[in-house]
């Protein structure tokens, strides 16, 4: 059983090493998002969902504007808060979720643009947007079923897109810090500050 979860593990963190290494899905919606003259809008359902809320938090802690919205509310109202200039983000591992499929559909006839982060790229979901990205995490689930890896491989990208688009728009770690006084980093936030630089002075 240890080896088992042992060898999960060492193709979850592969997967997720190859998805941040590939810069040209991230750089595409990197600029897509960037273009954004609204907010970014992240959906997803079950797992992935929790995947999106994640992906949303952090992308807004990085200092670009972003919110999850559940794909079955936005089918019962909540759509009407997306609309042109803004950048809806789809996760659906499989790509055939009702729900996000005709959310998506409905956001691009509101005038928003669309990507898709899935396993699937001949999916109804990859068809249907601006942009889709294949997160290969065929191996990283258990009987690839269960969604372990996946997520991990998911949320990986994510990050990666949040940080490359903290350096695009030169948003300073003062500024990440001032939207964060609450819990230990408001209160070590001097501390913090003094010990990092500007991230897009890094290399």
């Amino acid at each position: 059983m240890r080896a088992d979860s042992d060898e999960i593990a060492i193709s979850n963190s592969a997967t997720a090493r190859s998805v941040v290494a590939s810069p040209t899905s991230c750089a595409a919606i990197a600029g897509e998002s960037e273009a954004c003259t609204g907010k970014i809008v992240v959906i997803g359902a079950g797992t992935s969902g929790a995947v999106a809320r994640r992906l949303a938090h952090l992308l807004s802690v990085c200092g670009t504007a972003a919110f999850y919205l559940n794909p079955s509310d936005g089918l019962h109202g909540s759509l009407g808060a997306v609309g042109t200039g803004d950048v809806v983000i789809a996760i659906s591992k499989g790509g055939e979720s009702t729900e996000i499929n005709e959310f998506i559909r409905r956001a691009t006839t509101r005038g928003a643009s669309t990507v898709a982060l899935t396993a699937v790229l001949d999916s109804e979901l990859a068809e249907c947007v601006n942009i889709a990205v294949r997160i290969d995490s065929a191996s990283a689930d258990p009987g690839n079923v269960i969604a372990m890896g996946s997520t991990l491989a998911t949320s990986a990208w994510g990050d990666a897109l949040a940080v490359a688009l903290m350096r695009h728009r030169q948003y300073a770690w003062a500024d990440v810090l001032y939207s964060h006084p609450g819990g230990a980093f408001g209160r070590h936030s001097e501390e913090l500050l003094a010990g990092v630089g500007d991230p897009h002075r890094e290399g």
